[in-house]
């Protein structure tokens, strides 16, 4: 029981410090109205912004991380206390934290899971800090006693063999005094989050009728709670993959159960979770069809592509690529916070607020692995998570969660996300909250102009692009003229099928930028619409369940892919009858990426020539993992019938996408 001691001595000596000022003291911020600030960084204002809305920080893992040495600067170098700490949130425009809380984060001998040990006692200790620096405080109960998220919705260890009846009476028990003590001891919540990105599930259920049967009994007791402490509070209900054409479904059916909420939000990171645009698009529908708040309850960018304390990255360069518009930097990921502001803003009147997930969990010792101490630091980072839980999860975590953090815990793997360097300076972009309201004196200007790719059909003259489209520091493009190096280009177009790299060199107001440009002559395609691009889908004849042409981070290519996911079995056919081929040997293509999949799935591609099939199959391992089957070397005599396709029969919340099908002459 040591580590729940020491966080105990802990809380106790800060509630004496806190106990009388908690409520008092407390300053506002306002911004609006406020004139543009001399910057590093370029952040236009969001118009119409007001002081009411929310703009946030999940800060869970603040006080596991000083409790394991980390220290936090202000922009002067100055080590901050904790007052000085959520002071500096404050004055950078954060107005509202957010604290995560799980039943009981630890193994029978008191060893903490990690995480940021988020029990209620932590809770408490950052609830009041933040209070104090006038801050509304959203109350994340996870009802879990460690992560919970689409992928694992586990029931406190208590409540593990509960009967349904004894789980509903503990959940609204465990809510309601949980509550009376974050008041009791003068926490400001204003929120409280009811589950955490419940899309499939909820405290151990995964039915929709118990999992809604549950939130009844939530909200009812986290509005009991609140009325019986004289406080107003507003009940937030999280989901994720605001992408997914299912959030609509998930609105309607908390309707139907008579689930009392104020506010819809969900996780939105552009790297998994498509554009802005669609974002504002289904908040908007949430809003107008179901009366409700909405909000954006996670989100985060990277600012470097650098691990900084041996645990590596959840994002790396290589899957934040995929996102458009944002630079991996300190202006990168302003230009993703500003964004996602304006997303939620522009749903309207009903669009409440942002919170950003984790800025503050850094390195606790600084990894370099190309330093002579690399291992050593390593080794001391290892103990520190262990011993403090200040880590994403620790050894002990195996007890409750062997499948996942007990084989695979360590450190932070966000903490190239963090608004503070990996030494604990404050980054240029935590001041992004109050940027949107005033704006910056920064000048537009190029960020970079980066390598393209560009394709042309075998036998056409190569018609190279005579601009490339450069990222400014605004997030926006600006096309600028580029030299090809004409050589290439020829030599390219004398050599046939193939993928070539070009030289070029574009020029913006006297200064030159390098690049390359990857040309890629193809040979015809057959297939028509082959990346579902083109609005016209009558020429894809697709029957089953749990398939739609989406735009969002499934595609491989364009802005669409043929996505399929379903809460019950996934079984669909998409097929292309294809006429007028000539005479000759062919090869069929396709990719393919997902998960998920259960035993023995079925991912097939095909091609019917003449009601002969020929087939091959794949099969999904990861998110963007393609893989590329081909049926290869299939004769087609002149005006056979042919028809191409793929079938896919998965277990219940398979997912993935298929993209970029080709059927091209055989060499």
């Amino acid at each position: 029981m040591k580590k729940r001691l020491k966080k105990l001595t802990f809380f106790i000596l800060t509630g004496i410090l806190l106990l009388t000022g908690c409520n008092s003291g407390v300053s506002k911020y306002s911004f609006e109205g406020s004139s543009p600030e001399d910057s590093e960084i370029y952040v236009k204002p969001v118009e119409g912004l007001t002081d009411d809305f929310l703009r946030g920080v999940d800060i869970s893992s603040y006080l596991s991380q000083i409790e394991s040495g980390v220290k936090y600067k202000d922009f002067k170098g100055n080590e901050l206390d904790e007052t000085g700490f959520f002071k500096l949130l404050a004055e950078c425009g954060v107005n509202a934290v957010r604290i995560r809380i799980w039943n009981d984060p630890e193994d029978k001998d008191g060893n903490s899971y990690g995480g940021g040990h988020n029990d209620l006692d932590t809770a408490v200790i950052i609830g009041k800090w933040a209070t104090k620096a006038g801050l509304q405080v959203l109350a994340d109960f996870h009802c879990s006693d460690f992560w919970a998220d689409p992928s694992k919705q586990k029931a406190p260890k208590e409540w593990a063999h509960y009967t349904f009846e004894n789980k509903t009476a503990a959940l609204s028990e465990f809510l309601k005094t949980s509550m009376d003590r974050l008041y009791n001891e003068g926490v400001n919540v204003t929120m409280v989050q009811v589950g955490n990105e419940i899309n499939n599930g909820f405290a151990g259920e995964t039915s929709r009728e118990r999992i809604n049967s549950l939130l009844v009994t939530g909200t009812d007791a986290v509005r009991e709670a609140a009325d019986s402490n004289g406080k107003e509070v507003s009940v937030v209900l999280h989901y994720t993959n605001p992408e997914s054409s299912n959030l609509l479904d998930y609105a309607r059916d908390l309707k139907n159960a008579g689930v009392e909420y104020d506010v819809f939000a969900v996780s939105y990171y552009p790297f998994w979770h498509g554009t802005t645009e669609r974002l504002t698009e289904q908040l908007q529908n949430i809003a107008q069809n179901y009366n409700k708040k909405v909000m954006v309850a996670e989100t985060s960018y990277l600012y470097t592509p650098d691990d900084g304390d041996g645990q590596g990255n959840s994002v790396s360069l290589d899957t934040a690529g995929v996102v458009l518009g944002y630079d991996i930097s300190v202006q990168g990921q302003s230009n993703e916070v500003r964004a996602v502001i304006n997303a939620v803003k522009n749903v309207g009147d009903a669009g409440i607020g942002v919170f950003y997930w984790e800025p503050a969990w850094i390195p606790v010792k600084v990894y370099d692995p190309d330093s002579a101490d690399a291992k050593g630091i390593l080794e001391q980072n290892r103990e520190i998570w262990e011993t403090f839980g200040s880590g994403w999860a620790s050894s002990f975590s195996k007890t409750y969660d062997p499948n996942d953090a007990g084989k695979y815990y360590g450190g932070s793997s966000w903490d190239n996300q963090g608004l503070f360097d990996f030494n604990g300076n404050p980054l240029e972009s935590l001041k992004v909250f109050k940027y949107v309201f005033s704006g910056t004196t920064k000048e537009l200007e190029i960020v970079k102009a980066d390598n393209i790719y560009y394709e042309s059909g075998i036998g056409s003259t190569v018609q190279m692009p005579s601009t490339i489209p450069a990222l400014l520091n605004s997030g926006d493009t600006k096309d600028i003229p580029v030299t090809w190096n004409t050589e290439h280009v020829s030599e390219a177009e004398a050599s046939g099928a193939g993928t070539y790299q070009i030289s070029g060199i574009a020029e913006d107001n006297g200064i030159k930028y390098e690049l390359l440009c990857t040309l890629e002559i193809k040979k015809i395609n057959y297939i028509k619409n082959y990346g579902f691009e083109e609005a016209d889908m009558s020429m894809w004849d697709i029957k089953g369940n749990g398939v739609a042409k989406e735009a969002d981070n499934n595609k491989r290519s364009g802005e669409y892919s043929l996505k399929f996911w379903d809460s019950a079995p996934v079984s669909f056919t998409a097929e292309q009858k294809i006429s007028g081929l000539p005479d000759g040997k062919y090869d069929l293509g396709a990719y393919l990426q997902g998960g998920n999949a259960g035993s023995n799935p079925v991912f097939e591609l095909y091609i019917i020539v003449n009601g002969e099939k020929f087939a091959v199959q794949s099969g999904v391992t990861s998110w963007q993992n393609w893989d590329n089957p081909v049926v290869s070397g299939v004769e087609v005599p002149e005006g056979a019938e042919v028809t191409v396709g793929v079938k896919v029969k998965a277990a219940a919340e398979a997912w993935g996408a298929w993209d970029d099908f080709y059927l091209y002459e055989a060499e």
